[in-house]
C-alpha cells in the first residue's frame, strides 16, 4: 500500500521515520569526517593528496550510483533504497577495522559511497513525495535538519571516541549508527506515487542538470572545508575541530528552523544566489584571515550559505518534474553533490600541496562564485515555474 499525505502537514509518521533514518546515517558520516584525515596522515602515512583520496573517494561511486538509484526508486520504490543503503554503509564502515593500506581504505570508501547514494536519493525523494506542493521548500529545509544534526554531533562523537588512537572504536560505532538507520527504515511505508504515467526511464534527468551544476560549485567549497579543516586548525594552534563542526551545524540547523520558509518566499533562484555569495565570502575570510578568530568568523558566514544552498537548489530541480520521474530527478541532482565533493577533495589536495591550506579556501571561494554564472544563464521560465509552484 502506498502512503499518501492527504493533509497540509509536513511532519507525519513517515516523515519522522525518514528524518530519523537520515539522522543516523549522517551521524555515522559525521563521526568519520574528522577522523579519516588523521587516519590517512597517521597510521597510513600518506600526504595531502592521499588524505583527499581517503576522504573523497566515496563520492565517485555515489556519483555513479545515484542516477541508477533514482531510476530504481521510480520503478521499485523509495523504501528499498533507504534500507539497502544503510546496511551497505554499515558493512563497509565496519570493514575499515581491517584496512592497513590506502588502496583497501579507498575500496571500502567506494562501497560506503554507494550506500550513501541509496539513502540520500531514497530519503530525499520520500520527503518530496510527502511534502505539500506549496510547502516543499519548508519540508526540504526541515528534512535537512536531520542530517545536519548528525553532522553536528558526529564529529564531536568521533573525536571523543578516537582519543589518542582508538580508530577501530570510531569505525565500529559509526557502523552501528548506520545499522540503526537501516532498522528504522524497515518501518517506512512506500511513498512512490500511484500514477498511470510511466517513468521516462532517463538516467540523467534534464530537469536536474543546471541546478546540479550550481550545486557542484557550492559543494566544492564544502569538500575543501571538511577535508582540510582538521589539518588547517592544527596549524592555527587548535587541538581539535569538533567544536567548529558543531558551530557550523548548529547555525545551519538554526536557520533551517527559523528561516525554513526562505526558499519558498525568495524563490529558489534568488535564495541560491544569496547562498553562493555567502559561501564564497565565508571561505575568503577563512583563507585571508589566517587566525583562530578568522576561522570562526568565516565558518559562521559559510554556515549561513550552506543553510540556504541545498534546499533552494533541490527545490529548483524537483518542482515541476513529473511525479513518475521524481526519484530520477533527485538521483541526478544529488549525484552532482558527489561530483563537487570528489572534485573538491581530490583537486584541492593538489592545491594544498602547491599553495597551502589558505589557498584551498580561496580556490573553493572562487568555485562558489562560478556557480552564479550558471544561475544567471538559467531561463527565466524555469525560475518562475519553480518559485510559483513551491
Amino acid at each position: 500500500m502506498v502512503f499518501v499525505n492527504r493533509t497540509n502537514r509536513i511532519v507525519t509518521v513517515p516523515f519522522a521515520l525518514t528524518f530519523a533514518a537520515s539522522f543516523f546515517v549522517f551521524l555515522s558520516i559525521g563521526m568519520l569526517l574528522p577522523v579519516l584525515p588523521l587516519y590517512a596522515r597517521g597510521p597510513l602515512d600518506v600526504g595531502d593528496v592521499g588524505v583527499g583520496l581517503a576522504v573523497g573517494m566515496s563520492s565517485p561511486m555515489a556519483l555513479v550510483a545515484q542516477p541508477f538509484a533514482g531510476r530504481l526508486g521510480d520503478r521499485r520504490g523509495r523504501r528499498l533504497l533507504v534500507v539497502s543503503g544503510s546496511f551497505a554503509m554499515a558493512i563497509a564502515i565496519a570493514g575499515y577495522v581491517v584496512t592497513e593500506t590506502l588502496a583497501a581504505l579507498i575500496a571500502l570508501r567506494m562501497v560506503t559511497g554507494v550506500g550513501e547514494a541509496l539513502v540520500f536519493v531514497g530519503t530525499g525523494t520520500i520527503v518530496a513525495d510527502l511534502a505539500p506542493v506549496d510547502r516543499r521548500g519548508e519540508a526540504l529545509s526541515i528534512y535537512t535538519i536531520g542530517f545536519w544534526t548528525g553532522l553536528a554531533l558526529g564529529p564531536v562523537a568521533g573525536e571523543a571516541l578516537l582519543g589518542s588512537d582508538r580508530f577501530d572504536l570510531v569505525w565500529l560505532v559509526a557502523a552501528g549508527s548506520a545499522t540503526v538507520a537501516g532498522l528504522v527504515a524497515l518501518f517506512l511505508p512506500e511513498t512512490r506515487p500511484d500514477t498511470d504515467e510511466p517513468s521516462s526511464g532517463k538516467l540523467l534527468h534534464p530537469a536536474a542538470l543546471r541546478p546540479g551544476l550550481v550545486l557542484v560549485s557550492a559543494v566544492l567549497g564544502f569538500a575543501g572545508y571538511y577535508t582540510f579543516l582538521a589539518l588547517y586548525a592544527r596549524e592555527l594552534g587548535l587541538d581539535g575541530v569538533g567544536s567548529l563542526f558543531l558551530l557550523l551545524a548548529v547555525i545551519i540547523v538554526g536557520i533551517r528552523i527559523v528561516g525554513r520558509r526562505i526558499p519558498d518566499r525568495l524563490g529558489p533562484k534568488r535564495a541560491s544566489s544569496l547562498a553562493l555569495v555567502l559561501l564564497s565570502t565565508g571561505l575568503v575570510v577563512i583563507g585571508l584571515w589566517s587566525t583562530q578568530v578568522g576561522l570562526v568568523a568565516g565558518t559562521i558566514v559559510f554556515a549561513v550559505g550552506q543553510a540556504l544552498a541545498f534546499p533552494s537548489l533541490m527545490m529548483l530541480a524537483v518542482t515541476g518534474a513529473p511525479p513518475a520521474d521524481r526519484s530520477s530527478v533527485v538521483g541526478t541532482f544529488t549525484a552532482f553533490a558527489d561530483v563537487g565533493f570528489a572534485v573538491g577533495a581530490i583537486s584541492l589536495g593538489v592545491v594544498a600541496d602547491a599553495a597551502g591550506y589558505d589557498g584551498v579556501f580561496l580556490a573553493a571561494a572562487a568555485a562558489s562564485l562560478a556557480g552564479l554564472l550558471v544561475l544567471a544563464r538559467m531561463p527565466s521560465h524555469v525560475c518562475v515555474r519553480s518559485s510559483g509552484a513551491s
